[in-house]
């Protein structure tokens, strides 16, 4: 039997299936609803910023090296060790030095006993010219016997003369060989910390080669390079905060010193920021100094809007439809609870605060009520 379908029938069929399909298409076109709070980004005048980096240096360094050529016969310290001013570090082999200066004493003994016999003789020539001279007045004596012993008094006056110039100079040489021998022990200049040795005992120490070396106690200093077109805002005494990488906070720093001359490769000035005393703080820290050198306008929002995907930072900007979209954003400074946006939205635009874990893009976003700020 064979049946045949009327084009109304069909029709209505038609009509049927194309309705259903429709229906589908609706609900799932639908937009998920929820709720959450909304603030909006804003325009505000911001500080214009030059970061420098640098690292961390004690005020006063010393390299220790040995004056005199010697064996190094002891070394009293390591790295890390505490000094105190004038204590004795390095101890070298003296005995070619006091050698020397033992003979240089006993030159000055043998002048100081030379210089009195000739000053002994020089007073009994003295005192036989003036019996002569009174024995001359009574023509009792020959004027060759006269001549005589005036030349012998002359004589022994300019021997003493001689001798006591001997005398000052083997003081002196004296002198230069207890100098040269004081030499032999490396003092600490003034205290502090030994940050480096390079010496131990049976080495050759010579004149400019380094043993130790001494960095002051107490406080650090911060030292950049600053470029030229922002050195004229660096004033002594100015205050620049410093965050160092090892460090946990941002410590607030003093301009201590501004190096008048710039580096002609460079073009930069090495600017010097004392930092309070801290224990966590140590010499050869790398660090970075901000230098605010007039304002800016700068887009901000609320911290707590920034989320992170994967290593991205994002923020969820709601659509003139209310519908959250994901915007990877550029971060700038932050500071009491804004955050500087460098790129990727702008000033008036509302987004979702604090979205934690939640996807949002593609929601629409319900503001609860009295949340949007």
């Amino acid at each position: 039997m064979r049946f045949v379908l009327s084009g109304s029938i069909l029709a209505a069929a038609s009509a049927l299936i194309a309705g259903c399909h429709s229906d589908t298409t609706v609900r799932s076109a639908a937009v998920e609803t929820v709720q959450a709070r909304v603030v909006e980004s804003r325009q505000q005048e911001a500080p214009q910023l030059v970061r420098t980096t640098g690292t961390l240096h004690s005020r006063e360094t010393a390299i220790l090296s040995a004056q005199v050529v010697g064996r190094v016969q002891q070394v009293t310290v390591h790295e890390g060790d505490t000094v105190a001013a004038g204590q004795t570090l390095v101890v070298l082999d003296d005995s070619t030095l006091r050698a020397t200066a033992d003979q240089a004493e006993a030159a000055v003994k043998a002048a100081a006993s030379q210089q009195a016999a000739a000053q002994t003789n020089a007073a009994l020539a003295a005192s036989t010219l003036a019996r002569y001279q009174q024995l001359q007045a009574q023509k009792s004596v020959s004027p060759q016997e006269m001549d005589e012993v005036t030349r012998r008094a002359q004589a022994a006056a300019a021997q003493v003369d001689a001798l006591r110039a001997q005398g000052s100079a083997a003081k002196a040489q004296a002198s230069v060989a207890t100098a040269m021998l004081g030499y032999t022990r490396i003092r600490a200049p003034f205290a502090g910390v030994i940050t480096s040795r390079t010496a131990d005992p049976g080495a050759l120490a010579t004149p400019g080669v380094p043993l130790l070396q001494i960095d002051s106690a107490g406080a650090l200093q911060f030292q950049t390079t600053v470029d030229e077109s922002a050195i004229a805002t660096i004033h002594i005494g100015m205050k620049i905060p410093v965050r160092l990488d090892a460090a946990t906070t941002t410590t607030e720093g003093t301009v201590a010193q501004i190096v008048p001359a710039a580096d002609p490769a460079s073009h930069t000035f090495l600017v010097k920021i004392d930092l309070p005393s801290s224990k966590q703080l140590r010499a050869g820290m790398y660090g970075t100094a901000e230098v605010t050198t007039g304002t800016r306008q700068a887009v901000v929002v609320q911290r707590s809007a920034v989320v992170l995907h994967g290593s991205l930072s994002c923020v969820y900007v709601l659509d003139a439809s209310g519908v959250a979209q994901l915007r990877y954003v550029t971060l700038g400074r932050e500071q009491a609870g804004l955050i500087e946006i460098l790129s990727g939205i702008s000033a008036g635009e509302k987004l979702v605060d604090d979205p934690a874990d939640r996807e949002l893009a593609g929601k629409r976003i319900e503001i609860k009520s009295g949340a949007q700020q």
